[in-house]
């Protein structure tokens, strides 16, 4: 009987790439493993064959043999040698297999593997920030309730899995022998059970404990940003601590508005300072600092405070404070405001003749992202 197409039974094209030759591997060798198809001969040709036609295409070099020279290319026989059909592959064609059928939490190759090292679980808390704060950095002392050993706990060696944490299962198959591994039931993976406990304690050995922590808070921060304390989580038996998660919460200023590391303020001027000129007061995340308004100032008119912004978190330099004048136009007016009003509205300088010098709208914007 004529060998199938090695392409045909995977069920890929000649331009498929390897991560789409493995993927359909797969898909093939689950569905006819052995295992779910017990004294079912046919499937278990179906899996050889797959197991074959992976071994080839799932090496360039072969690949590239088999594509020139078809079957050939692996002599008479038409397998790719390595016994039963099966090649220099097969220790991927296993790897898989361990991740398909529970080896995944060992190390290494296919079956077996040292024990992989419990992690307790860990801990969210969310820290709230002013922008002062977060200009500058800061140190914050917060207080946690995380799950520890208790003072007392004694352990001994889980009966179940004698230490190791995980149980293995041998299983037969046409590959020979198929070895898959589970986390212990009996531990959680710890390869420790606790042996004596004092009263009042859980049966995991665990009690839960107040514990103030220090957090360093880098300058720059953002809101959602998160930070990891290593270590600061709950404790795991016979393993390490989880960690500690600090979620940033960046508090509302009440003058400033933050723009990545840019800050913006919207200074309100009179009529008359907009146009005499004025010196006026801006804070800052570092106190105020004094500017001086020129005179003719127009509203829309964006000054800009190199460096008074916010740091990088990268500690790429430092953002600016831009500050959008607006110039306030009273809603009501006296009589004798109105008639002062009324002197100035026919005079030639009081009529709009912007220059080349008074940018538009859509100026200031580019300007501002400059």
């Amino acid at each position: 009987m004529a060998k199938r197409d090695y392409y045909d039974i995977l069920g890929v094209s000649k331009n498929s790439s390897q991560d789409e030759i493995k993927k359909a591997y797969r898909k093939v060798a689950l569905k006819y493993h052995p295992d779910r198809n017990p004294d079912n001969q046919a499937a278990e040709d179906k899996f050889k064959e797959a197991a074959e036609a992976y071994d080839a295409l799932g090496n360039e070099e072969k690949r590239n043999k088999y594509d020139q020279f078809g079957h050939s290319a692996f002599g008479a026989g038409g397998g790719t040698g390595g016994g039963a059909g099966f090649g220099g592959n097969m220790n991927d064609i296993f790897d898989m297999f361990g991740d398909i059928f529970g080896g995944g939490q060992s190390s290494g190759g296919f079956g077996g593997g040292r024990q992989r090292q419990v992690k307790g679980s860990n801990l969210r808390i969310k820290v709230k920030l002013t922008l002062e704060e977060i200009a500058e950095g800061v140190e914050k002392k917060i207080k946690i309730r995380r799950a520890k050993v208790a003072d007392g706990v004694t352990f001994k060696t889980c009966s179940t899995c004698n230490g190791a944490g995980q149980v293995q299962q041998v299983t037969n198959t046409i590959l020979g022998q198929m070895r898959t591994a589970a986390t212990c039931n009996s531990c959680n993976g710890a390869g420790k059970t606790v042996d004596q406990k004092p009263n009042g304690v859980g049966s995991d050995g665990l009690e839960r404990k107040e514990e103030v922590v220090s957090v360093k808070i880098p300058a720059g921060v953002q809101d959602g940003m998160q930070l990891r304390v290593g270590g600061k989580g709950n404790d795991a038996l016979g393993g390490i601590p989880g960690d500690l998660i600090v979620l940033i919460e960046e508090i509302e200023h009440e003058n400033l508005t933050r723009d990545g590391e840019n800050l913006h303020y919207e200074l309100n001027l009179s009529f008359p300072e907009a146009t005499l000129g004025t010196s006026v007061e801006i804070p800052t995340v570092n106190g105020t600092v004094k500017i001086t308004i020129d005179n003719g100032t127009q509203p829309g008119k964006i000054l800009r405070l190199k460096n008074k912004g916010l740091p990088s978190i990268q500690g790429y330099g430092r953002g600016d404070q831009l500050i959008h004048i607006n110039v306030w136009v009273p809603k009501t007016l006296s009589t004798e405001e109105k008639k002062t009003i009324e002197t100035l509205k026919d005079s030639d300088n009081f009529i709009p003749n912007p220059g080349k010098s008074d940018k538009g709208f859509f100026d200031r914007v580019k300007e501002m992202f400059s």
